[in-house]
């Protein structure tokens, strides 16, 4: 049996841009800080290693992504890797992944980490402008097994409009979805709050979001990292810790801590209800319309 109780932190991290040396001392920091306070999980923004924003006007090889990318594993992973073996807690934090086999390609990728160490990584599958400047798509979901079980990991653009990932996560069993994002100001006020509620709500799983906060290079990110799930209340989510994107104060370094339940993840739409003979969720159907979508001449006009 799955364990149901976790202390789980997310952080809203004000990556400094293109300083991955300081920027990666203060990810061992929060580790070690948020791993003496008795947290088990610990997750940080996507691109928390080096800062996010694109320099538009110059070619790949001079780019800061470029510059500071690395293999995973790599000499930053092999660091965070020593701490999550010495605190026994599973960490996820966002960085520029360069392919091993092909380091030409880059990648927007999630380092992940157990208490026994590196697990993996995870590419982002959804890219939005200006991400396809300097990384590849990855094309593969990632489901992180723990003693609370498995757990799905997608960064930003992922969840805010691509329900399909976080629903096959919810199928394969997932009460925890990781969200680690990089959502700018620029992206507008209703994005962020307004999908990840309604998924907490459709899903009935919980989410934990840590995003960027403050000044990019050029951009200001929202903060409002939080942890969010059911609520004993029909049909609204609860915030277990932190702050909605908007919130005054949401931008503030901080790391937000919150013992949650996963035993209240309802994931209703994706167990056996018998008045239907089955699951309310359809994927067979789905699949079915969504091959018809691709073989439709008009797909992708």
């Amino acid at each position: 049996m799955y364990r149901d109780v976790m202390n789980l932190s997310v952080v809203t991290f004000n990556a400094i841009w293109g300083d991955k040396e300081k920027n990666l001392n203060r990810i061992k920091g929060y580790i070690e800080s948020a791993a003496k306070r008795g947290s088990d999980f610990i997750v940080f923004p996507e691109m928390a290693l080096t800062g996010y924003d694109d320099e538009a006007d110059k070619p790949l090889e001079e780019k800061m992504q470029f510059k500071l990318s690395e293999t995973i594993p790599g000499e930053a992973t092999d660091e965070i890797e020593k701490l999550t073996q010495q605190y026994g807690v599973y960490v996820v934090f966002g960085m520029p992944e360069k392919d091993a086999a092909n380091p030409a390609n880059l990648y927007n990728s999630l380092a992940i980490f157990s208490p026994e160490g590196l697990v993996g990584a995870y590419r982002k599958m959804h890219l939005p402008a200006p991400e396809p400047n300097w990384a590849k798509r990855g094309d593969k979901p990632f489901i992180l097994d723990t003693p609370w079980g498995p757990v799905g990991c997608a960064i930003c653009y992922d969840s805010y409009c691509f329900p399909e990932l976080m629903r096959y996560y919810t199928s394969k069993g997932c009460r925890l979805y990781i969200n680690s994002t990089a959502l700018a100001k620029c992206h507008g006020k209703a994005l962020g709050t307004s999908t990840l509620e309604a998924a907490v709500i459709r899903e009935g799983i919980y989410i934990a979001s840590a995003n960027l906060g403050g000044t990019d290079l050029y951009n200001e990110f929202w903060g409002g990292s939080s942890i969010i799930g059911p609520s004993r209340k029909t049909w609204e989510p609860y915030y277990f810790a932190g702050h909605k994107f908007t919130d005054e104060i949401a931008c503030e370094s901080e790391i937000f801590t919150a013992t949650i339940d996963l035993s209240l993840a309802t994931r209703f739409l994706f167990k056996d209800n018998p008045s239907v003979q089955g699951t309310d969720w359809r994927p067979d159907k789905y699949i079915a319309m969504y091959e018809e979508s691709l073989q439709d001449a008009k797909f992708g006009k």
